[in-house]
């Protein structure tokens, strides 16, 4: 009896130093942080390429018209649209494996992204058809790395339930995925800069038959020459520096029963701060999507910077990579809201700034590095907001798991849609305007719808959603009352079930 009750004081002792262990080990190590976000990085380098030199290299290089062009922008971001939460709805249908439930997906989609990455920028040896075969392989691309992506970014919610390791851990993925912008901007941009294709000069400066000569020439040189363990009995074994622990398996993690997906969707759609978060961010980040996809165009014709335009860009990319850290300091201290209204209202009078004065080098560059400050922000915030969004939902609704790839989905689905229309319009509207393909300069109609593309709408677009974010609901103050109320929850949860433990053990 004595040795029965020795054993029942030692649990006791025990159970009273869990809460502090637990503590202990839902804090991320360096290394963690940095596996996590390494796969951000060829997420941001295949969209970044795509954003920036796809527009331009299905005009100048595939020479399709701008119509068709169009077409394939706005179909194929349609389709990656659609595709969010289709995925986000059979990934909350998919059982969980030996591996989890969202490693599958990132895993076995990869190979296949890669192979329809590259067919992208292959220009086929066929009369007809390219416009299908770039379509085609867009979407299939967009598609498979949905796959990848929506499973990553739901992640964050199961790295760490420590708001503070979230953020920080986050901070890490937008450091390494700008980084990845980077390479995306330098490798594809020292590419394209590279290649010397000649322009043809416009018909309003020589005649019709010098310029059909010309096109037949091009057309014949583009026809030859071209580190947790499955859980098993409620505890999931996971690798420390202190060797080989068992945590208890969280229910937020994996629930008994299969989780509805449209009664969950029904219950994120309702949710205000969600739809105020993602309308705010909706109208910010389609200002610099439409800087991103004309900003190529934008320094080739109408500031003239045709063998400069990537080093531009790439200037843009590396001020962002550079002021992340920056901007994870400023949330910190400052809070979030205050970091979106500073952050992304700097780029506007930069913007401005680029269209009113007369073209100039330095000035450009400028206008570069500041534009990047602003895009670290807007790369940064969404995805540390949309935690405290999914933390505010679960207080409200805490008897409903499993609906953290809904809230990512459909944030990436509205971005996304919104991005395909705009970048689509955009298209078109240089077609409107006049756009000659491969034209050594461009009709003054089609300079001015630049300017509009690259400064005026996003400037009304970033003032609209700046003013949206007036209506959301989660400020630093409603944010530490959530965390406290959630680790009350916890802590009750805990020592039930630690209480449950102690009367077991006391029984046997």
């Amino acid at each position: 009896m004595a040795g029965g009750g020795g054993g029942g004081a030692e649990r006791v002792r025990a159970g009273g130093l869990l809460p502090s262990a637990r503590r202990h080990r839902e804090r991320l190590s360096v290394c963690s942080k940095l596996c996590y976000a390494v796969g951000g990085a060829p997420y941001q380098i295949t969209g970044c390429a795509l954003g920036f030199f796809l527009q331009i290299y299905l005009l100048d290089v595939a020479q399709l018209d701008p119509f068709s062009a169009s077409i394939i922008l706005f179909v194929g971001r349609a389709w990656d649209a659609v595709t969010d939460p289709m995925v986000g709805f059979f990934i909350s249908k998919t059982s969980w494996t030996r591996f989890g439930r969202l490693m599958p997906w990132i895993i076995f989609s990869t190979p296949f992204a890669v192979i329809s990455y590259f067919l992208i920028w292959f220009v086929p040896d066929i009369s007809r058809g390219q416009v299908m075969w770039y379509l085609v392989f867009y979407c299939i691309f967009q598609t498979l790395v949905t796959c990848f992506h929506v499973p990553y970014s739901a992640l964050t919610m199961f790295i760490s339930r420590e708001q503070s390791e979230r953020d920080s851990a986050t901070a890490y993925r937008m450091t390494v995925e700008v980084l990845g912008t980077v390479l995306g901007t330098a490798i594809q941009g020292q590419i394209v800069g590279k290649a010397v294709t000649p322009c043809i000069e416009s018909p309003h400066f020589i005649g019709e038959a010098n310029s059909s000569v010309a096109m037949e020439e091009l057309n014949m040189t583009h026809d030859t020459g071209s580190h947790c363990r499955p859980c098993t009995q409620g505890c999931c074994f996971c690798r420390s520096n202190d060797g080989l622990i068992c945590s208890p398996e969280s229910s937020e993690l994996q629930s008994d029963e299969p989780v509805s997906f449209f009664q969950g969707l029904k219950l994120v759609m309702n949710h205000g701060a969600y739809i105020k978060l993602i309308a705010g961010f909706l109208f910010t980040s389609l200002a610099f999507m439409l800087l991103e996809g004309n900003f190529a165009l934008f320094c080739t014709y109408t500031l003239g910077f045709r063998n400069e335009f990537q080093n531009v860009l790439l200037a843009i990319m590396l001020s962002a990579t550079l002021t992340i850290p920056l901007w994870q300091w400023f949330l910190t201290r400052f809070g979030k809201k205050t970091a979106v209204y500073v952050g992304i209202s700097s780029a506007i009078p930069f913007l401005i700034v680029v269209v009113v004065l007369d073209s100039n080098l330095i000035v450009t560059y400028i206008v570069a590095v500041a534009a990047g400050i602003s895009v670290a922000a807007a790369f940064l915030l969404p995805w540390s907001m949309l935690p405290d969004v999914i933390d505010d939902f679960k207080l409200q609704h805490p008897d409903s798991h499993g609906h953290e790839a809904i809230f990512f989905s459909f944030y990436v689905f509205f971005t996304k849609f919104t991005s395909g229309v705009s970048l689509g319009i955009s298209t078109l509207s240089l077609d409107f305007a006049g756009y000659q393909t491969r034209g050594c300069s461009q009709p003054s109609d089609v300079n001015f719808t630049l300017k509009m593309l690259v400064s005026a709408v996003p400037v009304g677009l970033i003032l609209l959603g700046l003013l949206l974010f007036k209506l959301y609901p989660i400020d630093e103050e409603k944010r530490r009352k959530n965390k406290k109320a959630l680790q009350d929850l916890r802590e009750e949860s805990n020592s039930s079930s630690e209480s449950d433990n102690t009367e077991l053990a006391s029984i046997v």
